[in-house]
């Protein structure tokens, strides 16, 4: 399946960020909207609780579950907003790296931030996503 996003980087900003500023998908993509993808198992009880990296990487498992019901991947996703249950920038980070690894090299633009709560008991990250697919 052809890929549809175009990772879009500006010289004119700051090198820092570890992801692009910017992506694109072309006119004839199917744009696919994720809920955010919350730390639940199948039963849907909360898992690593007090965890963030354990968390994250359970809401990434089931962000990529949620894109291949849609026929996607990981490299369908054009942006995402990390959200972490925290006033530290230490468990906002912890979170990110986890994130960050699963998408490797499609380093898609993202917002990462603190909130006072979300919406299970003892949840602690929330990964929202877009994807953009070229269908065959």
């Amino acid at each position: 399946m052809p890929r549809s996003v175009t990772l879009i980087r500006s010289a004119a900003l700051s090198d820092v960020a570890e992801y692009a500023y910017a992506a694109t998908a072309p006119a004839d993509a199917r744009l696919v909207f994720l809920a955010g993808a919350c730390p639940l198992d199948e039963d849907g009880a909360t898992v690593a609780v007090g965890d963030h990296a354990g968390q994250a990487a359970r809401c990434v498992a089931n962000m990529r579950t949620a894109l291949a019901a849609a026929g996607a991947t990981l490299e369908d996703v054009i942006s995402t907003r990390v959200l972490v249950a925290s006033t530290r920038q230490e468990d906002l980070v912890t979170a990110w790296t986890v994130v960050r690894e699963a998408f490797g090299a499609h380093d898609v633009p993202s917002t990462l931030m603190g909130v006072t709560v979300l919406g299970y008991h003892d949840q602690l990250v929330e990964i929202e996503a877009v994807a953009a697919v070229l269908d065959d």
